[in-house]
């Protein structure tokens, strides 16, 4: 691959189509994606509810399979893969030697002997080559398969029936996290009850040549329910308002899964050794004796908007850095995520401010999500 080629802005199998609506484009990880079609306000609104489309097609999908396709995602991962039945689907980590997080991954098992492993975009090759190096002795295949599907998702209360119109598929009986293939308006796809939104909703990987043809098949069938195309920026505040982590904001190579109060996700109880361990438990160990900054949401009590990297204060120190911050549509006021000393983490505490240019603007310290969808 030349350097030209390797700097060169992909595009995905629905970039025709976003321009031919008038999408504002971003380059997103290497990817042109679309931004907003229109207002970025409006969009959430719709996916919160009634329902919006999403092209996702830069999401990294990599293939692992063979006889010892479980055991090698076991050593490579921290997460237990061996006990996810096929159908199902589960959140984990890649994380390096020394228990720094490389990436968060959704991981479906296809069937017993075939996974897919779906990496952000900014960490797919990086994810792609350590699950390369650590298949080592193991008798499975890697593959990047990263060209080989288009990712569409339907998010928000009447995503179900929207999908239900034009699929055959047992919907109903497809659970949070799991996965079925079927057909969606005659295209064939792997129908995933996943995303990242805090709505119900599905996530369909299909074959770039059907990218087009079921985007506007989901399109048609939505127009009555008030579906609407989304751009990445309301992504964004909609999976803030769920308090879900950001690669490269909430997570990071200088973060174990225990520093971003994630340590579930690691099962030190799975058959074997895995890479990450050893740091992984020591991490365990420090997070309990003295725990670690905290996680915790903020709700400003005015309205300047608190971004990545602006100091959290309480009474003149410095006791913590926001991590994401945005406007709410939801809540009316803005918001942010933020690592802060566990001594001012507790939902209610008060005296907490953000550093915003200077002037501490006044923040209440919330748990988290911010927002939870009726059941």
């Amino acid at each position: 691959m030349s350097s030209t080629e390797s700097t060169a802005v992909r595009r995905t199998a629905l970039d025709a189509l976003h321009r031919s609506l008038g999408a504002t484009m971003t380059d997103f990880a290497g990817w042109d994606m679309p931004l907003r079609y229109g207002s970025e306000r409006d969009e959430h609104t719709a996916v919160r509810t009634r329902a919006g489309l999403f092209d996702l097609s830069h999401m990294g999908e990599i293939t692992v399979s063979g006889p010892q396709a479980a055991a090698l995602l076991n050593f490579a991962l921290v997460g237990d893969l061996a006990a996810v039945g096929v159908g199902r689907a589960r959140y984990t980590m890649i994380c390096r030697a020394d228990g720094g997080i490389l990436d968060d991954l959704i991981v479906y098992r296809l069937a017993e002997t075939e996974y897919m492993v779906v990496a952000n975009a900014s960490n797919a090759q990086v994810v792609l080559d350590a699950l390369v190096e650590r298949s080592a002795g193991f008798d499975a295949e890697v593959r990047d398969d990263r060209d080989a599907y288009a990712l569409i998702a339907v998010q928000g209360p009447q995503s179900s029936g929207i999908l239900k119109s034009l699929t055959d598929a047992d919907l109903d009986g497809l659970k949070y996290y799991a996965g079925l293939p079927g057909a969606v308006a005659g295209v064939p796809a792997l129908i995933a009850r996943t995303g990242y939104t805090g709505e119900d909703g599905f996530e369909l990987f299909v074959k770039p040549e059907h990218a087009v043809e079921l985007w506007q098949a989901l399109t048609e069938a939505g127009e009555g329910a008030g579906l609407v195309p989304c751009g990445l920026s309301c992504r964004d505040t909609l999976r803030l308002e769920a308090g879900m982590p950001l690669y490269g904001h909430e997570l990071s190579t200088s973060l174990t899964p225990f520093d971003a109060g994630l340590g579930r996700v690691v099962k030190f109880q799975k058959e074997g050794d895995f890479v990450g361990r050893e740091a992984l438990a020591a991490a365990a160990g420090r997070a309990e004796e003295k725990p670690p900054r905290v996680l915790v949401g903020l709700v400003a009590e005015g309205r300047r908007v608190p971004r990545a990297g602006y100091a959290v204060v309480a009474g003149g120190e410095v006791i913590g850095e926001v991590t994401s911050g945005a406007p709410s549509p939801t809540l009316g006021r803005p918001i942010a995520m933020a690592y802060v000393d566990a001594a001012h983490a507790a939902p209610g505490t008060r005296g907490v401010g953000v550093d915003i240019r200077g002037a501490h603007e006044p923040y209440e310290v919330v748990a988290l999500p911010f927002y939870r969808r009726e059941k």
